[in-house]
């Protein structure tokens, strides 16, 4: 049974979703301005090879029949941070943080998963910092519609409701999957989800397709993706060593950058 101040948490953010979803719809007039020019701009920065997603100023994403007003406020085992808006990997006591914000359906954070996504999991293991995953979902807005952003985070509250090793081989799992156009919504499919769960030993439990399958973790979802928005990140993929931003693609398409660059970049920016 739920205790007394779960009750309140819930109550407040379901509060709080209710808030937000009345000012997108005030702002529904103005969904087309974008962050740094918006499509026009990650049109321009894809064909350009800077290798970051620009975000939509509108918010997380656009009303859907299962949005986050389906269901009651359910935070993933795991998670930190306000309302679970944190998922971290890593040694609780690392001296140094790696903040990562990625969008499921960007093609660049794809890239920095596949090309560094070993190596990132390799320092955190070691203890060199501590990873801090952070979520967009501006993506199923910015495309032209769309569920694959939010329903893929969905999934991957799943999944670290089984465990951190869990959402790490997971989240490697979708971004190794990941559709050669980003129109594409290969992840709004939960049954494309669950299908790719099966390359993670021992995630397949009970638990995690019913959180798949009914969508469980939605209003959570809602308040991962608004929180890209709350702390002015205006683009993915978005990485931070101790606050201070680093670049992570090479300028040629989604490739990112070599691990020994990464780990000489890491060592540049840590805090004392």
């Amino acid at each position: 049974m739920a205790t007394s101040s779960t009750k309140d948490r819930r109550r407040a953010a379901r509060e709080r979703l209710r808030a937000r979803r009345e000012a997108r719809a005030r702002r529904a007039g103005s969904r087309g301005r974008l962050l740094l020019g918006g499509a026009v701009a990650a049109v321009l920065a894809f064909a350009a090879g800077i290798g970051v997603h620009a975000a939509a100023s509108s918010g997380p994403g656009g009303s859907s029949p299962d949005g986050p007003a389906g269901g009651p406020f359910v935070q993933p085992a795991h998670t930190t941070g306000r309302d679970g808006i944190v998922i971290p990997y890593g040694r609780a006591d690392a001296r140094h943080t790696l903040t990562v914000w990625v969008d499921a359906r960007c093609p660049f954070c794809a890239g920095f998963e596949q090309g560094l996504g070993a190596t990132v999991k390799e320092q955190a293991d070691a203890g060199e910092y501590r990873v801090e995953y952070r979520f967009a979902t501006f993506l199923d807005t910015s495309l032209g519609g769309g569920q694959g952003s939010r329903r893929a985070l969905n999934a991957l509250g799943a999944a670290v409701n089984e465990g951190p090793e869990k959402f790490v081989e997971y989240l490697r799992v979708l971004f190794a999957n990941h559709p050669a156009q980003e129109t594409e919504d290969r992840f709004g499919s939960t049954a494309t989800l669950l299908e790719l769960a099966d390359g993670v030993p021992g995630l397949r439990t009970p638990a995690f397709n019913r959180a798949v399958k009914e969508l469980t973790y939605m209003p959570w979802v809602e308040e991962v993706g608004q929180a890209f928005y709350d702390e002015n990140v205006n683009g993915t993929p978005s990485v931070f060593v101790d606050g201070r931003r680093i670049t992570v693609n090479s300028g040629r398409g989604i490739e990112s950058i070599t691990p020994d660059a990464f780990r000489a970049l890491v060592t540049e920016n840590r805090r004392p």
